[in-house]
């Protein structure tokens, strides 16, 4: 396409939009009602991924050894550990580094535990990270089954239902998101289109002079992605200082439970491009998919 082509489909378009104001305000207000909705709950159900992802990542199968086990032992059971299917990683925690361990996540309370210093009663351990979280579970069963093990924990009973509680909150919430974006695409899909049937006895002209249908796409692409992109501004400001509000006031309470939300810039960053690309995306769709049946003279 001609670059004097273009720049008059570009004229075109804006002129169209300024002479069709109310049409166009309402059009843009749908995509901008539509995005809000859908940049809260996107923030929301990120941060609830992240969240689980971080919890599945913690979580580990401990093999406990016994007492009397010699080195060369040792060293035999890490490698038939490392051995099993699902393995990514296998690392000796000494009975002196988990003490140290528990004294340190008892906080101020450690202090009344001061004589376990003097006799430890921790056992060594070997602590194995799986290659997903799932396995977890498949892992612990197989690793008990060795000799000079005497004990195999992981959080059992509290594990699956774990992962049960996020595999279904996962499902729900990409149900949720999609039926949100189909509803969102459905009312501003119609809203553009009334202002497309609105102005059909200037597509009919544009065809009977014997205009092509890409010529006559043409302004309405335009029009539809500068709607889009209008219509995501107001969301992405929203979601900016919503955001900001709650990392900032309550991120250090939740940190204190170790819960860990998406850096800020982060968030904004890559919701503001998401929300840009959905509003261009459903303005395009919806303004194409409405002239399309007046093309057809």
């Amino acid at each position: 396409m001609k670059i004097r082509t273009m720049r008059r489909h570009v004229n075109e378009s804006f002129k169209s939009l300024g002479r069709n104001g109310w049409m166009t305000f309402a059009s843009v207000s749908a995509v901008t009602v539509a995005l809000v909705l859908v940049g809260l709950f996107l923030m929301v159900m990120f941060n609830l991924n992240k969240i689980a992802g971080d919890i599945e990542s913690d979580v580990e199968v401990r093999v406990y050894l016994d007492q009397s086990i010699s080195q060369s032992e040792q060293e035999t059971l890490a490698t038939e550990l490392k051995g099993i299917k699902n393995v990514q990683e296998v690392r000796f925690q000494s009975k002196k580094e988990g003490l140290n361990n528990l004294l340190e996540s008892l906080g101020n309370d450690k202090k009344s535990f001061t004589d376990l210093q003097k006799e430890n009663p921790l056992p060594n351990a070997f602590i194995l990270k799986t290659k997903q979280p799932e396995q977890t579970i498949a892992v612990a069963k197989k690793a008990v089954q060795f000799p000079n093990v005497t004990d195999v924990r992981y959080g059992k009973g509290t594990v699956e239902r774990l992962f049960s509680f996020i595999r279904i909150a996962r499902n729900v919430g990409i149900v949720l998101i999609l039926g949100l974006l189909f509803t969102s695409v459905f009312l501003i899909a119609n809203t553009i289109k009334l202002t497309i049937v609105a102005r059909r006895s200037e597509i009919e002209i544009m065809k009977l002079v014997g205009a092509t249908n890409a010529f006559v796409r043409w302004p309405y692409f335009i029009e539809g992605l500068v709607m889009g992109v209008m219509g995501s501004i107001i969301p992405i400001v929203l979601v900016m200082v919503v955001y900001r509000l709650a990392y900032y006031n309550l991120g250090g309470d939740l940190q204190q439970m170790f819960i860990k939300l998406i850096p800020y810039h982060t968030m904004v960053t890559n919701l503001s491009l998401l929300l840009v690309a959905i509003g261009a995306l459903i303005g395009v769709w919806g303004s194409l998919n409405s002239v399309r049946k007046f093309l057809k003279i």
